[in-house]
Parts: C-alpha cells; sequence; structure tokens
C-alpha cells in the first residue's frame, strides 16, 4: 500500500511539529500549512488523502477552510478531520450549518493520540 499523506492545517507552530512528527511515526507522509489559505492552496496542488484542521486559526477560519475545500472539485472528497479546542458547542454549531457539510469527524484538544491515531486509521480505511 503507498504511503498515505496527511495535511495539517495548524497555525499554532509546535502543535502542528507535533501532530507531524506523531503522524511520520506511524509511517505516514505529512505536509504543513500555518492558516487556512495556505492550507486550501495546498491541498488543491497535493491532493492529502486526508486533512487535519484547526478552527481557530488567524486570516481564514477553519470552517471557512472547511467550507472551501467542500466546493473545491480537486479537493471536495477528501476527509477532513477537525482538531480542534474549540468547545462541543461548535460540533454542534458546524453539524448543523446548511453551507457546510459535516466533516469527516473530530478529535478534541488536548489530543488524546491513540483516539487521533484510531480516527485516522477510520477515515483512511
Amino acid at each position: 500500500m503507498a504511503e498515505k499523506k496527511i495535511l495539517v492545517i495548524e497555525d499554532e507552530e509546535d502543535i502542528q511539529s507535533y501532530m507531524r512528527t506523531f503522524f511520520e511515526d506511524h509511517g505516514f507522509k505529512t505536509l504543513g500549512a500555518a492558516n487556512g489559505e495556505e492550507g486550501f492552496e495546498i491541498a488543491k496542488r497535493e491532493v492529502p488523502d486526508l486533512i487535519t484542521l484547526d478552527i481557530s486559526m488567524p486570516e481564514k477560519s477553519g470552517i471557512k477552510t472547511l467550507r472551501d475545500l467542500q466546493q473545491e472539485p480537486k479537493t471536495s472528497k477528501i476527509p477532513v478531520l477537525i482538531v480542534t479546542g474549540v468547545s462541543e458547542e461548535l460540533k454542534t454549531y458546524i453539524d448543523h450549518r446548511k453551507q457546510i457539510k459535516p466533516p469527516a469527524g473530530y478529535v478534541f484538544k488536548p489530543i488524546n493520540t491513540d483516539e487521533l491515531l484510531e480516527t485516522v486509521k477510520r477515515l483512511l480505511a
């Protein structure tokens, strides 16, 4: 099986670095983006197998990025995993928006690595 590629869109450098190292240690190839705009451009160019997306970011929010990813033909089929420190209420809010489809899944910060890995493997299966 070819190595799966994960794009980590996360504005906090230490969290992005941690997640990329974690995924690489588990056999994935990773790409990183520090904001939604950069992440969207990388996703269109590289077409990763999975995208992890923070919600609270400067310049372009994760919700706007999710909408753009869903509307772009090159990226619309890529599963997006929301990784956020924002509350369960946000999940309810996103899941009930008419403009966007709910993401493939959620992992809440602080990150439980077992849950993260299990979710990623399920979404890539």
